[in-house]
């Protein structure tokens, strides 16, 4: 006969297992839309304030967007001696804007190349040569963005021409791509990217900046739509050459300085490699077609 104390611990159930522990809940998809708006909210402002503002103070902007980008890519290229080239990324970055500012495009351009090869060369590894493209990369985006914004008359106008046409790239890229589907832009570089969302994002960068010529009293509204276009491939180039290098590296997100976004190149790759273009097509051809 068993005792009652037996009894009760033979129908005791058993500790739970791990199967029988919860699981860890799933990330909310709509707490990450809801960061994602909320930075959204908090940096536009601050941007936009900077670029109407103009001078030292978008100066100033661009000189710490430009540091913090060029340190987010000596993390995503490994390197031999990461501090020391990112000391000289840092040091290269500011000597080429300044540059800029001071002589022009020719003197950043020089500035850009030689400290790139100096980054190279002290970085070291591997990759020595794709860590110090990453100076170049940086610099020459980004005395784009300088050059544009510190033309005399219409500098303001073409660098909201080209900010609102990037911004404008993204939102309709990603709203065609989910609505749309269909087939994958490149899929082993960026799986989420289809044509459908390229296509997207080039109507909504034309429609944008055709209204921001038309708001800005532009000559050519129509050359406009046509650039507003052009733009969105530049910005959708960008965007996936700086996927193909993290994808290399296997690296998420370039950075963890925007909540919900990531990084500062994950935000401006598209501007980096669109800026310049918009530059060197207004600087070679914009006076003969009188655009804008």
């Amino acid at each position: 006969m068993k005792s009652s104390t037996d009894g009760n611990a033979a129908s005791a159930p058993p500790p739970p297992g791990p199967a029988d522990l919860p699981a860890p809940a799933k990330p909310s998809k709509a707490g990450d839309l809801k960061v994602r708006v909320l930075s959204a909210l908090v940096m536009a402002p601050v941007v936009l304030g900077a670029v109407w503002a103009g001078g030292w103070v978008f100066h100033a902007l661009i000189a710490f967007g430009s540091v913090i980008a060029v340190s987010e890519w000596t993390n995503i290229v490994p390197s031999a001696r990461r501090l020391p080239a990112r000391l000289m990324a840092t040091v290269g970055i500011l000597v080429a804007l300044m540059a800029q500012i001071a002589a022009g495009p020719a003197a950043a351009s020089g500035a850009a190349i030689a400290f790139a090869v100096l980054t190279a060369i002290v970085g070291g590894g591997s990759d020595r040569g794709l860590l110090g493209f990453g100076v170049l990369y940086v610099a020459v985006g980004m005395a784009g963005l300088l050059w544009l914004r510190d033309l005399p008359d219409t500098g303001l106008s073409l660098f909201l021409f080209i900010l609102f046409a990037i911004w404008a790239t993204d939102i309709g890229a990603y709203a065609a791509g989910r609505s749309i589907g269909g087939p994958k832009l490149a899929p082993r570089i960026s799986p989420k990217k289809t044509w459908a969302g390229l296509i997207g994002g080039m109507v909504s960068s034309a429609l944008f900046g055709w209204l921001v010529a038309l708001a800005f009293g532009a000559a050519r509204p129509d050359i406009a739509l046509m650039v507003g276009a052009a733009a969105a491939v530049v910005g959708q180039a960008g965007d996936l050459f700086e996927s193909a290098v993290k994808r290399r590296y296997n690296v998420k997100d370039s950075g963890q300085l925007i909540p919900g976004h990531g990084g500062i190149l994950d935000r401006i790759d598209g501007l980096l490699a669109a800026a310049p273009v918009l530059a060197l097509f207004h600087a070679a051809v914009g006076s003969v077609l009188s655009w804008w």
